[in-house]
């Protein structure tokens, strides 16, 4: 093989993957299949997608999308709580995401008394809007392409050293970047490390629930309708961004202020036709569509059934448990959405893969690159084999970390909250010394109310029960705690009895005994914590993680890393006419493609739209996926749809054929004018295989029509308030700038019409 220096080699690759992108474009719009794969990053729009996007429908300039220069559509794009997306509507700071992005945080102002979750929350005035502690909103200033620098820096190292090398020249970018002013920044990987781009952000730590509507709205079709189609979900809810007197980021204050934003969207009245284009701006969280076939063959037949068998476990206990009470349904309102959630999202990935043939397609490919690269004088043929061999010898290192993230982070919750006294146990001495045990003690005492608010002893005993004998007999012993062993096969392999034993030992499943043991000296509280079950079952876990599974599951990354990025180099060279777009990694990107439906298997199409009229064939009085509130029962019988009908139609749900994966839930959907026509929250179930592979000819993804959303605050909410802010238009093409005044709420509110921005 023959080698370059470093810098040459970034150089010549840099060139090559800008012009391999553009090859792709000009393929992509031959084939209008694959046109709507890919997540591109926004400050790249104009040097390779923009053209493709203008040809599909798009009517704006890269720079209305994205620019540092002057205000642009990426200045209302919101990261929410750092796990899902959301956009300004206003110029008071008024944003909008997914009920289930907010659920954690209607959950947490919820109670028996005040049951946001059933009935909906709604501010009246700013006054009455509601702070939540630790939810942040974050705004991306600019993106900046590093690789060179970070590559020059990397040289010819690997594995430690070059990752050393690469995390101190991005310390030093990162500090350059933030110096002076208040912005954060962070470097990411694109590519495997082939590339790197320099995001800087500012970040508002300081937002406020403003309203959401009832469950019965916000989570129709529970999850029964989960990733399926036809859907008929408002899943929406409205926060604010509050800031200082200057307009910056500020702590929660009641001295706060609306922030003022530098772009908000409009939002097109007219509704869509179907093929109509459509884009997804948002952040995305992650796709592997690289990967090799022995990978998907880990997901496939290892990691899936696995994480489906142990999530199937605790939702059969937390489901029955909210059937019971109305206090046990707000405890675990949010843990089992979030639970529920991937479970059913891995079913369907799994099945798509299989129906797609994913496993054969990704043989096949890497037969064909054997084949190029073995011409070649520069590429290995056997990357594939390489990167095989690397997921063979580490398949139990992975199967380790799918364990601890299933039972120890989505598991019985004793165990995490036990842990969380190991630095008062372990390091009992040494905060002593330092002056800080009376600090850690206090916080530990306080821990113990807003442990239990949200948790029932019966609930979690159950859970472990069920998952138990799961980790015993399938996870790898590199992570299985001999305790939970031991005591399956002191109770004879009864489950319950083991869990009842278990839990009736426990200090940290009890709040009296655990408020009582604070009352004793010290010694004697870590002498209890120390012979606690759960206490040691998480010490062994996480200690087993920490000696044995974090070193090698390390290795394997840093090994992976460096030989992808081998592969999808000489994957970009040897197949010149393919698309290739950077996996999902949590940072901004745009998605495109059109309001359209699709034929996922023989005999059944899904249509491009939802109505009002299919949320009420699917209502079942009591059901608790399918009840209704009253009232919106009543606006439908009485036609009573305001402005927000289209067509005589109030639509609830639209698909389209956007590229999108979870972090993309809340993203605005926007038309060729950049206003904002739906809010994204779903894929279909055949979709969710598109987080590895993406079929165009089946993957779609749904979204809320944004008039279905305004009905909601409007007609049934009575928020007319919260229209008043925004900008709302009736885009015709062609027509002249006019302007029509709606009646909305109690309001009557001006709406100019045009067709740009």
């Amino acid at each position: 093989m023959n080698h370059l220096p470093m810098k040459s080699v970034f150089v010549a690759a840099r060139n090559l993957l800008r012009s391999l992108l553009l090859a792709a474009v000009i393929f992509l719009s031959i084939s209008s299949l694959r046109a709507h794969e890919g997540m591109w990053i926004p400050s790249t729009l104009q040097q390779l997608v923009i053209g493709d996007m203008q040809a599909a429908g798009l009517r704006l300039t890269a720079e209305q999308i994205y620019s540092i220069n002057q205000s642009s559509l990426k200045d209302a794009i919101v990261h929410f709580g750092g796990g899902c997306t959301a956009e300004v509507l206003s110029d008071q700071g008024l944003i909008l995401t997914n009920h289930h992005c907010g659920y954690s945080q209607i959950q947490s102002h919820s109670s028996v008394e005040q049951d946001y979750l059933k009935d909906g929350f709604w501010a009246m005035s700013k006054g009455a809007e509601l702070p939540n502690p630790g939810l942040s909103a974050t705004f991306v200033k600019r993106i900046e392409d590093v690789s060179e620098s970070m590559l020059e820096a990397a040289g010819d190292l690997e594995g430690e050293q070059r990752e050393i090398a690469l995390g101190r020249r991005a310390a030093t970018l990162i500090q350059e970047a933030t110096q002076d002013n208040h912005y954060k920044a962070e470097i990411k990987p694109f590519f495997f490390g082939n590339a790197f781009y320099l995001i800087i952000t500012e970040v508002f730590p300081d937002v406020r629930l403003v309203g959401a509507p009832p469950s019965s709205i916000g989570k129709f079709g529970g999850d029964t309708d989960n990733w399926e189609w036809p859907r008929h979900t408002g899943d929406f809810a409205l926060f604010r961004i509050y800031a200082g007197k200057d307009n910056l980021p500020a702590a929660y204050s009641e001295e706060n202020i609306p922030y003022t934003p530098e772009h908000s969207l409009p939002i097109n009245m007219s509704g869509l036709k179907p093929g109509d284009f459509t884009m997804v701006f948002g952040f995305p969280g992650r796709t592997d569509q690289y990967l090799v076939s022995d990978a998907v063959a880990y997901v496939l037949e290892e990691a899936n059934p696995m994480r489906k068998a142990m999530r199937e476990a605790s939702l059969g206990v937390i489901d029955r448990a909210m059937g019971q009470s109305d206090t046990l349904r707000i405890k675990y309102a949010a843990k089992q959405s979030r639970i529920a959630n991937a479970h059913k999202k891995w079913i369907g990935q799994s099945q798509g893969l299989e129906q797609y043939n994913a496993l054969e397609k990704k043989k096949a490919f890497e037969r064909e690159f054997r084949e190029l690269a073995a011409k070649s004088d520069v590429h290995e043929a056997d990357l594939p084999d390489q990167l095989a061999k690397l997921y063979q010898d580490y398949a139990d290192h992975s199967l380790s970390r799918d364990f601890l993230i299933e039972f120890y982070y989505y598991g019985p919750e004793v165990l995490r909250y036990a842990s969380s006294f190991q630095k008062f146990v372990e390091g009992y001495d040494k905060l002593s010394e330092e002056g800080e045990l009376k600090t850690e003690k206090e916080k530990l005492k306080q821990s113990v109310e807003s442990h239990f608010k949200n948790y029932d002893i019966r609930v979690d005993r159950d859970i472990l029960a069920a998952q138990a004998p799961i980790v015993v007999e399938r996870c790898p012993e590199i992570l299985r705690p001999e305790i939970l062993t031991e005591m399956l096969q002191k109770h004879k392999g009864d489950a319950e009895a083991m869990a009842r034993s278990f839990f009736a030992r426990s200090v940290f499943a009890d709040k009296d005994a655990l408020i009582n043991l604070f009352k004793k000296a010290d010694k004697k509280i870590i002498k209890s914590i120390e012979s606690d079950p759960a206490y040691l079952t998480a010490l062994q876990i996480l200690s087993k993680w920490q000696e044995k599974g974090a070193p090698e599951y390390r290795r394997f990354s840093e090994a992976e890393e460096q030989l992808m990025g081998r592969y999808v180099k000489a994957m970009m060279e040897l197949f010149p006419d393919r698309i290739y777009w950077p996996d999902a990694n949590s940072t901004l990107r745009i998605t495109y493609g059109a309001m359209e439906g699709s034929e996922p298997r023989d005999g059944v199409e899904y249509l491009p739209y939802t109505t009002l009229d299919g949320v009420i064939r699917k209502y079942q009085p009591g059901h608790r996926d399918f009840d209704l509130p009253k009232r919106l029962i009543d606006l439908h019988r009485e036609g009573d749809y305001g402005p927000y009908h289209t067509d005589g139609e109030l639509r609830v749900c639209f698909l389209g054929s956007n590229h999108t994966t979870g972090g993309n839930s809340g993203s605005p959907a926007l038309d060729a004018d950049g206003y904002l026509v739906g809010l994204n929250f779903d894929r279909t179930w055949e979709s969710t295989m598109s987080d590895i592979m993406f079929n165009p000819e089946i993957c779609r993804n749904i979204m809320v029509d944004i008039k279905y959303v305004l009905f909601i605050v409007d007609k049934f909410a009575n928020a007319g308030h919260l229209i008043a802010e925004m900008d709302l238009r009736y885009p015709e093409a062609g027509s002249e700038l006019h302007e029509v005044r709606e009646k909305v709420g109690s309001s009557e509110v001006l709406i100019p019409t045009s067709v740009k921005p």
